[in-house]
């Protein structure tokens, strides 16, 4: 979940992303919705490497890396272990029990940031990142095989100064599955029924009317929005050779600077750009 700065104006500003390296382990036992064929680990490691390379090298972010850890198979989804807004962070409770050693070191590395750590202590409660959209004005939460009402509860707790709406997400894994923010009052959607229901539910919940960017896949709907001062609108998303008519999408996105970006590995395992990142903006000193 991306930190993202907060209000509209500070949208997309970042500094910071804590990445986690790829355990071999991922490969037979990460969790899937769907069997389907093996995760190539030395591709997949590729991919990954050059999208850590792109939040490093090309924006310039300061990047944290955390080593994989055998025993937790898909610890490389750092995204879901915590939410991050501002200088406050909330270490959630994955809603698969496999996961939840995952958030030990997120706490540790994120308290080495400074930042206020809260921390999703209820055993009532789950919560996964990638149920957590974050749009500069307002957080949508999506209830899903991993996320519950406590645990969009304690998120809505915690973040007092945005309202905190919640989405039913039935047919994918997470609510980031099919959208994500592509601009500060943007938001890409995929075009299955279950995600333009989403939106509608988005739409009908919000006091604010945001703009939609609507493509034709909703895996490459999950894209990454920051804004960089040097660099300006960049957006992060899925390489034409993986959804080519998706691409053409952000293509019309002129004043973006675009970073196709393959992730055709880890998304055997439900994994999507989001995923492997948590976005902080540290604006005060460390």
């Amino acid at each position: 979940m991306a930190g993202l700065g907060g209000g509209p104006a500070a949208f997309g500003r970042c500094t910071h992303a804590v990445v986690r390296a790829l355990p071999e382990s991922l490969c037979r036992q990460a969790l899937r919705t769907a069997a389907g064929p093996e995760v190539d680990f030395a591709r997949a490691e590729r991919e990954h490497q050059l999208y850590v390379g792109v939040l490093r090298g090309k924006l310039g972010l300061q990047v944290l890396e955390l080593p994989a850890d055998e025993s937790l198979p898909d610890c490389v989804f750092v995204e879901d272990a915590a939410v991050v807004c501002e200088e406050t962070a909330l270490i959630t409770r994955p809603g698969a029990p496999s996961r939840r050693k995952e958030v030990e070191a997120m706490k540790r590395v994120l308290e080495s940031l400074n930042l206020n750590i809260v921390e999703m202590v209820d055993e009532n409660a789950t919560l996964d990142g990638g149920d957590v959209l974050f749009t500069g004005r307002e957080f949508f939460v999506g209830l899903s095989r991993r996320t519950n009402q406590r645990g969009a509860e304690i998120l809505a707790d915690t973040f007092k100064d945005y309202a905190v709406s919640t989405v039913p997400v039935h047919d994918s894994l997470h609510l980031k599955s099919f959208c994500s923010m592509a601009g500060p009052n943007l938001i890409a959607i995929g075009s299955s029924e279950a995600a333009q229901k989403a939106l509608k539910t988005m739409q009908q919940m919000s006091d604010h009317r945001y703009d939609k960017l609507t493509v034709p896949d909703d895996a490459a709907a999950n894209c990454i929005y920051l804004n960089i001062p040097s660099k300006g609108h960049v957006l992060l998303h899925r390489a034409p050779e993986e959804y080519p008519e998706s691409a053409k999408v952000f293509e019309k996105l002129k004043d973006h600077m675009l970073i196709p970006i393959a992730n055709t590995e880890l998304e055997k395992v439900d994994g999507a750009l989001t995923c492997c990142s948590v976005l902080i903006n540290k604006t005060s000193e460390l």
